[in-house]
């Protein structure tokens, strides 16, 4: 068989790089575990709290600048 050679030396290069051969259902079970376990934190699935958009404070200084310059555009009116 031409494929078995080839397959011989995965295995080699498998064990040489110290790696464990586990089942592709084992691989799976094992990656839906970590995803149910990661789905807790997720943001996009457990959503924001209203607490993460405060609102920002104004500097008082640029507030009452800003009142200044647009107050007398909406009393004219």
């Amino acid at each position: 068989m031409p494929g078995s050679s080839s397959i011989a030396t995965m295995k080699k290069v498998v064990q040489q790089l110290g790696l464990n051969c586990v089942k592709v259902s084992q691989a799976a079970a094992d990656l839906k575990q970590s995803k149910f376990q990661s789905d807790q934190h997720d943001p996009l699935l457990t959503g924001v709290s209203s607490d993460s958009f405060r609102p920002q404070k104004v500097c008082p200084f640029l507030k009452s600048y800003i009142l200044r310059i647009l107050k007398p555009l909406f009393v004219n009116q």
